[in-house]
């Protein structure tokens, strides 16, 4: 966490505010921990507040690939912030290829957020450098309009992104440290994580439901080899568009079925960006454009 003075002038600043809080910073500067104790202050306080978890690489809310809505009413939920109220499929661990669907994602549920508490917390994916990292930041905070960003900073690395919201968006920005005590993960440790997490969502021999080319979206293109679906991740969607969970494509003599634990309600499959290999759930990377087009 930050110093204890940053910590409470923040909490200060904070306590008269309603709307969006977002909180940017590079991976591993405690960006969750700081979401947990603002929650967790908010909630003491007796006030409503909603939890809208867009770090699809490491998702304290619901599956990884995924945008997470959590409503917290009190501070027994803090325990259960893991189940989601509600999920927007996102398909991907890292945002580059897929920021569209992140940003429509956090908009669409920080609208709904809006509408059930009066203060939302909003944390973000650790990619904060280049191209992907300041479009991802502007965008999203372009749609979601926050009250403020704490911004979690670690040397310099977050000045371009500073800079850039409060010139475009005139956003309000308070810098704090992060934790001192914090001790980064390995890339192995990190890659062990993940593959934990789609285990856990997509659990142990799941069931299988055969499905029709006809439920993807993006529609497959007429003559589409379905053997090339095989390890994909798809999103299981209900009627209403809001994913139910994960599930991953398997290809067999001729016909595609999904495992997964969601087929009950299952309307239609969105294709997300990896392969997760069912056994190791170990992931790779795919452009859905190549999947799809061979381009």
């Amino acid at each position: 966490m930050p110093t204890e003075t940053q910590y409470t002038q923040l909490r200060e600043r904070i306590s008269g505010l309603s709307g969006v809080i977002m909180i940017i910073g590079d991976v591993d500067t405690g960006k969750t921990s700081l979401a947990r104790k603002l929650i967790a202050d908010a909630v003491a306080a007796d006030r409503s507040v909603a939890f809208v978890d867009a770090d699809i690489a490491a998702s304290t809310v619901g599956p990884a690939g995924c945008v997470g809505l959590r409503v917290v009413t009190s501070t027994a939920d803090l325990d259960t912030l893991s189940q989601p109220d509600d999920l927007r499929f996102v398909g991907a661990v890292e945002p580059g290829g897929v920021v569209l669907p992140h940003v429509v994602a956090v908009a669409a549920l920080v609208d709904i957020a809006r509408e059930r508490a009066d203060l939302v917390i909003v944390d973000t994916t650790g990619v904060i450098s280049g191209v992907v990292g300041q479009t991802l930041k502007y965008h999203i905070a372009e749609l979601t309009k926050p009250a403020m960003v704490v911004a979690i900073e670690r040397g310099s690395d977050l000045d371009p992104v500073v800079a850039m919201l409060r010139r475009f968006l005139s956003v309000r920005i308070a810098e704090i440290d992060p934790p001192g005590d914090l001790i980064p993960m390995s890339p192995v440790e990190r890659q062990l994580a993940r593959a934990a997490a789609f285990h856990h969502d997509l659990g142990d021999d799941p069931p299988r439901w055969r499905v029709q080319t006809t439920v993807f979206a993006p529609t497959l293109p007429l003559g589409f080899d379905v053997s090339r679906l095989d390890g994909m991740l798809v999103g299981v969607q209900d009627e209403l568009g809001r994913c139910l969970g994960l599930g991953v494509l398997e290809h067999s003599d001729g016909a595609v079925r999904v495992a997964t634990r969601h087929g009950e309600q299952m309307r239609g499959l969105r294709l997300g960006s990896i392969r997760v290999d069912l056994e190791t759930f170990a992931t790779s990377r795919v452009r859905l454009r190549e999947l799809i087009f061979g381009v």
